[in-house]
């Protein structure tokens, strides 16, 4: 499964504008998705509570399960600036890819988070996404091959 088909090119934001990790956390997922912002915020913040989703080097992947999805939805944003999103290694995040999955997913939800975090622990990935300044050349960039074999 290329990333590309966890988030479509309409959800990439390449100058998302946040001051903190609440704001950036529902920020644009519900207009994109059609659900209640409200919802998708209680969600992601329960994750939160359990540990930070950062997983270090200026990334973080937002992520819950949701009863009333029918299929993955993944949103990427590139923050205009970094946030302290509380990771591990004390680094702001600049990088977000947000995931929502279906209650049942399962596997699917693992399989999708564990590509995810493969393709952006690459440096060489994060270097590209961070010197790409609109949506097309984001999108590129999780589209290329190595991002689907990630």
């Amino acid at each position: 499964m290329p990333l590309t088909d966890l988030v479509a090119p309409n959800a990439i934001l390449p100058a998302l504008k946040v001051n903190n990790k609440k704001q950036a956390l529902a920020a644009r997922a519900a207009v994109l998705s059609g659900h209640s912002e409200k919802a998708i915020f209680e969600i992601l913040m329960q994750r939160e509570k359990l540990g930070s989703t950062a997983i270090g080097a200026g990334v973080a992947i937002p992520h819950g399960k949701m009863p009333s999805l029918t299929r993955l939805f993944g949103l990427f944003a590139r923050l205009d600036r970094p946030i302290d999103f509380e990771a591990l290694d004390g680094q702001p995040v600049d990088l977000i890819f947000l995931l929502l999955a279906p209650e049942g997913a399962g596997a699917d939800h693992l399989k999708a988070l564990a590509r995810i975090a493969r393709l952006l622990r690459d440096p060489g990935i994060t270097h590209k996404l961070r010197a790409s300044h609109d949506a097309e050349s984001l999108y590129a960039v999780l589209a290329m091959p190595s991002a689907s074999a990630a």
